[in-house]
């Protein structure tokens, strides 16, 4: 069974996205938006890497069919990097090292600074 975050900006008490799969198996991570057509301002997937890097926390846009919002978050939580990703692009790498990175909606960018702290509460 999946698990779910909303992501809240604790700068601001505002939810950012209210349903973030949780993605650390290797399917999830392997698999993330590719061959996805459509995604809801309010769901996205939430990457989770064993310690910050940049390597682990790269993504391609390969078998991609549409832009996506990429938030790139380091272990305190705090966002380091964020970008508009688009589609069948070889590489998006991270300008600071990163444990965590949201893929979702393109509305994200308009709700998420570099330098903000993000909260991750599981939802149940």
């Amino acid at each position: 069974m999946s698990e779910y975050r909303r992501v809240i900006n604790a700068k601001t008490q505002k939810v950012v996205l209210e349903r973030a799969k949780w993605c650390v198996s290797f399917w999830c991570r392997f698999r993330g938006l590719q061959f996805v057509t459509h995604l809801d301002p309010d769901e996205g997937l939430l990457f989770v890497s064993d310690k910050e890097n940049k390597q682990d926390t790269a993504i391609h846009m390969l078998f991609m069919f549409m832009s996506i919002a990429v938030i790139w978050i380091d272990a305190n939580g705090v966002v380091v990097d964020k970008r508009l990703a688009k589609p069948w692009r070889l590489a998006y790498i991270p300008a600071k090292p990163a444990q965590y990175f949201i893929e979702a909606n393109t509305a994200l960018l308009d709700q998420v600074n570099i330098g903000d702290k993000l909260t991750f509460d599981q939802v149940v």
